[in-house]
Formats: structure tokens, C-alpha cells, sequence
């Protein structure tokens, strides 16, 4: 398989006044191409801050960061990211939104409409291409994120905590079309959450980290067929995955 993300003993410190606090220490992680990989563990322990890395908006201050070999040294379109609040232009509709990369780059319209009309309608769109996103649900708005990113056409697409802000139901929703979404496309991905049933639904893999300074504590594989759907929340094996993580992340406050 071909390593799509490769991390080697990084570590990220920041100076506080006279004292540098250690955030992350000795990170080793192996990503391969078209793995789904979720990322848990305790409030304050560095989740954010080792995508942040992987997107290059920071840098580490020791070790190794390679996305498909090459050394991340600046955010890039190969790494697109979806945060918790989708952060589109109020004053642009729907489809100007999602296509406002390409667009941006110089891209002609005949280069990335097509494709843009393909994502939208994968996210469940058609029909509010015209829309501005004060029209939209809070479920709405993060489905333009999503296919926003992926109009990028991206290798990586990194999601930091993505559904943390909507309600149950909705989250629910979400997950659903992510699960298709990743089988049509099947793009890898890094998934920054706090939630253990979210984690094991989503992942082919989910990484546990202990508390500040962030380290790996434990890689699980999640065993659970593909294509995958929420129907698998009350399956025995998924209930035996949630009680070794839960254990894990309790030991690790």
C-alpha cells in the first residue's frame, strides 16, 4: 500500500511567557492511501494542534511530517480541511461557495463545473445551488464545506471535529453521508473527534492519545465490514471496540 501520511517522533512545543509548554511528544504515526483514520483522546491533548501540522498552517519543533513523501512546509490544496464551523462566505450562494477555489485559481467554468455539479449532488444540494447559507441548516452549511473540499480534488482531506456543532439527529445525518461519500470517493482522511461511537463508525482505524503533552497510546483497527452504516452502533463488536477505547481514554486523563 502507499504511505499517504507518515509522522516520525514529532513533537510540538509553544513558549508561554518564560516556560515552553510541550503539546505533542514523540508522535509516530503511518497513514496509508485511502484509510479513514480517527483521532481521540482527552480535551487539551494536542488532536487539533497534530492536524493542524499535517495541513501545514503549523510547523513541528521536532521530527519528521511527509504527506505521499514530500515534507509539509505550507498549507496546500492536496491537504483540504473541513473544521467544525464550514466558514463560507455569507454574501455567495451555494454553488459560489463551494466552487470559489477553483474559480479563485483561474480555473475556466468548463474545467470544474461538471465535477462541482457532481459533489453537490453527492452532498444532497441539488436544487440549492442558488441558496445563500444564512437559507441553510447548520447540517446544509457543513455539506457545502464538504463538497467544497472536495472540489479541491485533494489527496488528504483532514476534518477537525466536523459535526461537534450540530445536534444528535443531524450528526447522525452526517455520519451517513460521510460513510458514502468515503466509498464513492474513498479520499484518505484524518478525523479529529471527541466522540467513541462517531470514531469506531467512520474509521478503518482509530488512534488514541494520552493527555498533555499528546502522545499515541494505542492504535485500534475497527474490524467492521464495508460498505458500513449506523446500523453497526448495536452490533456486539462495536460495543466491545467502544468499551477497550473508553478504558483507554479514561487511563489516559
Amino acid at each position: 500500500m502507499t504511505e499517504a501520511i507518515t509522522l516520525r517522533q514529532i513533537g510540538k512545543s509553544y513558549d508561554a511567557g518564560r516556560q515552553s509548554v510541550v503539546a505533542l511528544e514523540g508522535i509516530d504515526v503511518r497513514i496509508d492511501e485511502g484509510e479513514f483514520v480517527a483521532i481521540l483522546g482527552p480535551s487539551g491533548c494536542g488532536k487539533s494542534t497534530l492536524l493542524n501540522l499535517i495541513a501545514g498552517f503549523e510547523m513541528p519543533s521536532a521530527g519528521a511530517l511527509q504527506v505521499f513523501g514530500a515534507s509539509v512546509q505550507t498549507p496546500g490544496p492536496q491537504r483540504a480541511v473541513v473544521f467544525q464551523e464550514p466558514a463560507l462566505f455569507p454574501w455567495l450562494s451555494v454553488w459560489d461557495n463551494v466552487v470559489f477555489g477553483p474559480k479563485l485559481a483561474g480555473r475556466s467554468a468548463a474545467d470544474y463545473g461538471d465535477m462541482a455539479r457532481e459533489f453537490i449532488a453527492s452532498v444532497g444540494l441539488t436544487g440549492f445551488e442558488k441558496h445563500l447559507p444564512d437559507q441553510l441548516s447548520g447540517g446544509m452549511r457543513q455539506r457545502v464545506g464538504i463538497a467544497r473540499a472536495l472540489l479541491m480534488r485533494p489527496q488528504v482531506l483532514l476534518m477537525d471535529e466536523p459535526f461537534g456543532a450540530l445536534d444528535a439527529q443531524t450528526r447522525l445525518q452526517m455520519q451517513e453521508l460521510l460513510l458514502r461519500l468515503w466509498d464513492q470517493y474513498r479520499k484518505t482522511v484524518v478525523f479529529i473527534t471527541h466522540d467513541i461511537d462517531e470514531a469506531i463508525l467512520l474509521a478503518d482505524t482509530v488512534y488514541v492519545m494520552s493527555a498533555r503533552p499528546g502522545r499515541m497510546q494505542a492504535r485500534i483497527p475497527v474490524e467492521l465490514p464495508r460498505p458500513r452504516g449506523i446500523d453497526v452502533l448495536t452490533e456486539e463488536r462495536f460495543n466491545l471496540l467502544k468499551r477497550e477505547i473508553f478504558g483507554l481514554i479514561r487511563a489516559a486523563h
